[in-house]
């Protein structure tokens, strides 16, 4: 739980650009004493490492109007989708991030 919700507080706190810092955190730490801990940890990484990045590139891009809009969807998918992945864990379920891609396996 502390991936999925510590993802989405750290992108909410820094608009996107360190909510892949929690989950990583929890990777490191647990990851090699549970699996379940794991797959937790590596499906919320994935998702804010993606999320991150179009806060990074939305925010380097800041200048044109459009930008905005995308850097606050981000950050607002970043967010929801990390508190529904955080009740799934706590309901024991792993949640699949929507349009998550498989950057760490």
């Amino acid at each position: 739980m502390v991936a999925h919700f510590g993802g989405a507080g750290a992108a909410l706190i820094t608009v996107g650009w360190l909510g892949w810092l929690p989950p990583l955190i929890a990777m490191l730490v647990k990851g090699n004493e549970s699996p379940t801990v794991r797959a937790h940890a590596v499906a919320a990484l994935n998702f804010q490492i993606l999320w991150a990045a179009v806060s990074v590139i939305s925010s380097i891009l800041i200048c044109l109007v459009i930008t905005f809009l995308t850097l606050g969807i981000g950050v607002l998918m970043a967010v929801i989708f990390g508190i529904i992945a955080g009740i799934k864990a706590n309901e024991g379920q792993l949640y699949r991030y929507p349009a998550s891609i498989n950057i760490i396996k």
